[in-house]
């Protein structure tokens, strides 16, 4: 089964920024929505921003104009360039394809709700 491979994570400085990425392992025809949702510690995991497959996006409150999702059909990835960082934006960053269609045994197959494995941003001053 295909993975999500995510990178682009670490310790970055209050009002830095930093860009996440997000790709499949292997080769696949394409995601529908992808979305980046984060967790910080003791709490639960959110949605940060999602873009669908008519590059409509979706921010939450807390990342609004600060953040920007965007997404490249070619190499099947997403990003999330995250800028004017503060203390609370500190999470494991995980992306998310709602659903994934690859090729399994020669047959059209979707995976639905894959998920990366997770980055961490610790925002510090």
């Amino acid at each position: 089964q295909v993975q999500l491979v995510e990178s682009g994570g670490g310790l970055v400085q209050i009002g830095g920024s930093l860009r996440l990425s997000c790709a499949p392992s292997g080769s696949i025809f394409g995601v529908g929505t992808w979305g980046w949702y984060r967790q910080a510690p003791g709490n639960q995991r959110e949605l940060v921003a999602s873009v669908d497959g008519d590059t409509t996006t979706y921010y939450s409150d807390s990342v609004k104009g600060r953040f920007a999702i965007s997404r490249d059909n070619a190499r099947k990835a997403v990003f999330l360039q995250m800028n004017i960082l503060k203390p609370e934006d500190t999470a494991v960053y995980y992306c998310k394809a709602y659903a994934l269609e690859y090729s399994r045994n020669g047959r059209l197959s979707t995976v639905y709700d894959q998920w990366g494995p997770g980055a961490q941003v610790p925002v510090s001053s």
